[in-house]
């Protein structure tokens, strides 16, 4: 288990675009290919996840089934904060999910979980000064927990920096002058998507 560091810049579509193109003629450069991410998370019929994580409770987790664009390989994560920190726990999924989800999964900690959000968007992975930064765009979700189903789109781009616990907040900082914010788009998604029904 590796402890990691998030640190979240909510944009709108034009300071996304003109952050990320001034990086790259400062040097950041590519480091895999554009993918488009898909993830269901599961939660209990009263949302306590979700509501944990507004509430900033720790320790709490995230729990999702996670595939790339239409490969049919999936995989559940455990997304967990602690005290001391934050880290992800994969499991590769052997079953072809694309013909249907399970409808209910079982957690330790949470107990019985059930679909609640999807969430789909566009990645673009770069690496800058030994950090590894993401742009996230085209952020969509669609709500299981209400009558209609439709498909919510996300007005805001995310830039996320991954990085070891080892890293220090000044480096990033002086790196990046700008307010970091928290995005969850597991909350975003089912505040949008309820105050849009």
């Amino acid at each position: 288990m590796s402890f990691r560091k998030e640190k979240k810049y909510k944009l709108t579509i034009y300071e996304f675009n003109f952050l990320k193109n001034r990086l790259i003629r400062n040097g950041m450069r590519k480091l895999f290919e554009t993918r488009f991410v898909n993830s269901l998370y599961y939660d209990t019929s009263s949302n306590h996840m979700f509501h944990h994580s507004e509430e900033g409770v720790l320790p709490r987790k995230k729990v999702r089934i996670r595939w790339y664009g239409s490969n049919n390989q999936y995989s559940i994560e455990n997304k967990i904060s602690s005290i001391e920190g934050r880290y992800k726990i994969n499991l590769a999924l052997k079953e072809d999910l694309s013909k249907g989800f399970p409808k209910t999964l079982i957690d330790q900690s949470y107990g019985l979980l059930e679909p609640s959000l999807l969430v789909s968007y566009e990645r673009n992975y770069y690496l800058f000064k030994g950090l590894r930064i993401t742009f996230d765009s085209f952020i969509k979700y669609k709500n299981y927990r209400i009558a209609k189903t439709l498909e919510f789109e996300d007005p805001e781009r995310v830039m996320e920096i991954k990085t070891s616990a080892e890293v220090s907040e000044d480096f990033i900082e002086n790196l990046f002058p700008y307010s970091s914010t928290r995005f969850s788009k597991y909350s975003r998604g089912l505040l949008l998507s309820q105050n849009q029904n």
